[in-house]
């Protein structure tokens, strides 16, 4: 099974871009997509037609913010989906969804940015506790794949320039604490385990020609269960393609 995740920073924006020719050139099995910026209801607004793929929307209640969609080939056996956590205050900004399948359960997330001045730290850091309570939850009936743009560069190897960006939005001791705890919790993260000194990034600014110079972070993620790890083939970045300030990230099992 093939599994890609990308952070579009607005469908309608990267349907522009290439996105159809990109779904038709590497034919995932799942596709989880975050930061879609626009509801089901105006979907016909841009050539968003994918007659091989179901659907599953979870817009954000605000117009052009935020939002998830999880896009999945109509012969997989889906026995259940459900978005979101149960919390109206992270629920309304179309944060997570969830599918079922046979083996594992798959969480597309869109953790949110804790903002230049750390306003929406103390926000990112309950959501964060409240998708790993929910996890553990899952885990003890099947295997977790959690996948999205976590909005945190979890090592100094994650990160173009650490040591001037140490205290700032997704470099904070708080969001990297975070993160050891999470993968304490016999999760692993999918790329570093299987590209242990790899310098590779998937996420680059708008400012100063950052991609150009590959100035990056890393902070999309397939994070998976310990149990399951021996089961990942590959996992790996797509910094190649464009389209978003984010580059789309794969992974096989």
């Amino acid at each position: 099974m093939k599994i890609i995740s990308w952070n579009v920073n607005g469908l309608r924006a990267v349907i522009k871009k290439g996105f159809n020719d990109f779904l038709k050139k590497e034919n995932p099995d799942i596709l989880t997509i975050q930061e879609i910026k626009i509801s089901q209801e105006k979907k016909d607004l841009v050539k968003f037609d994918f007659p091989n793929y179901e659907e599953f929307w979870h817009p954000a209640e605000r117009p052009g913010y935020s939002g998830t969609l999880i896009l999945y080939k109509k012969n997989l056996d889906i026995i259940n989906k459900k978005n979101g956590l149960g919390i109206e205050k992270f629920d309304r900004e179309g944060r997570l969804q969830t599918i079922e399948t046979k083996n594992f359960y798959l969480i597309n997330t869109y953790f949110p940015n804790s903002n230049d001045l750390l306003s929406r730290l103390p926000y990112k850091l309950e959501f964060n506790n409240k998708v790993l309570e929910y996890l553990k939850k899952l885990e003890a009936k099947k295997p977790i794949i959690i996948t999205g743009d976590f909005n945190v560069a979890h090592q100094e190897i994650d990160i173009a320039r650490p040591k001037a960006n140490e205290g700032k939005a997704g470099f904070t001791e708080e969001e990297r604490g975070w993160m050891d705890k999470f993968l304490q919790k016999d999760f692993v993260d999918s790329f570093r385990y299987l590209n242990k000194d790899k310098v590779q990034y998937s996420w680059w600014s708008y400012r100063a020609g950052a991609r150009s110079k590959n100035v990056g972070w890393r902070i999309d993620y397939f994070v998976v269960s310990k149990k399951i790890i021996k089961k990942i083939k590959k996992s790996y970045i797509l910094d190649k393609v464009l389209g978003s300030d984010h580059a789309p990230i794969g992974l096989e099992i």
